[in-house]
């Protein structure tokens, strides 16, 4: 896949853009890169203009001095859609992806023809997970990358997976030690301090698809499952974890390319 580079204000972002058609944005999750959409952009591409960029401090994007805030992150992707000139997309963000989702669903609601959280919630982090973000940071500043992607990997598939899909976990893995430690913490800082943003949930007057992994154990089914109504479609990935886009690819693009071709039938 081509990959490009687009400068937007204070950092230079790395994206993939295939296809042609609607543009359908996708964002990865926390010490991802774009790269985690391989296996699903092939299957989107076909029908649709798929765009996946490196989020600030991850891949081949620049890494500015943390901390970031998740509208911040909000900040470049539409930087990056201006760039582009495209003025509304379909949004899917995938864990911190979603939290930047939201964030462009609050402060700029007239760039979205959908959206979608991917494993990912709208409500903020209690006071004991706060408190696990922050020992993060100290671990990363402390010991380095290694020793953190060496807790944080195994819990981002199902259980029943972290055998079987050797070649996925060693993928996961490599991508989250070659993210940058600066990328990290302010990743995790964005994180820690994001609002409660399930009001903005709850007012979406465009398509929802809210995804969730059958054995996330990061974020469970019923916290991606937070509101509904007409404009919201709820979907299950089954013996998935937290990464479908490796578990179960074909799944995901599957319940991705339903969405559109129902948002199609709408417009």
């Amino acid at each position: 896949m081509e990959r490009k580079s687009v400068k937007v204000k204070d950092v230079t972002l790395s994206y993939l853009d295939e296809g042609k058609g609607q543009p359908l944005v996708l964002l990865h999750g926390l010490c991802f890169t774009s790269s985690i959409w391989e296996k699903v952009i092939p299957r989107l591409s076909k029908e649709y203009r798929v765009i996946a960029p490196d989020l600030r401090g991850h891949g081949q994007s620049s890494v500015p001095a943390p901390p970031y805030s998740t509208t911040q992150m909000a900040n470049d992707i539409i930087g990056l859609l201006d760039a582009l000139e495209i003025k509304k997309a379909a949004v899917f963000g995938h864990s911190l992806g979603g939290y930047i989702t939201l964030a462009i669903a609050e402060k700029y609601p007239q760039r979205l023809s959908a959206l979608s959280l991917v494993h990912s919630l709208s409500e903020p982090d209690s006071e004991e997970k706060n408190q696990v973000r922050q020992n993060n940071i100290n671990i990363i500043q402390e010991k380095g990358m290694a020793t953190f992607i060496e807790g944080f990997y195994p819990v981002l598939f199902a259980p029943e997976n972290l055998n079987k899909l050797t070649e996925e976990v060693n993928f996961a893995k490599e991508l989250g030690l070659h993210t940058s430690p600066e990328g990290a913490i302010g990743s995790l800082y964005a994180i820690k301090e994001r609002p409660d943003r399930t009001p903005v949930l709850q007012n979406m007057k465009v398509p929802l698809l809210l995804i969730a992994g059958e054995n996330d154990v990061i974020v469970p089914m019923e916290k991606t499952f937070c509101v509904e109504g007409d404009n919201v479609t709820s979907v299950v990935i089954k013996n998935a974890g937290h990464t479908s886009m490796l578990e179960a690819p074909e799944e995901l693009a599957k319940a991705i390319t339903n969405f559109m071709k129902e948002l199609k039938n709408l417009s």
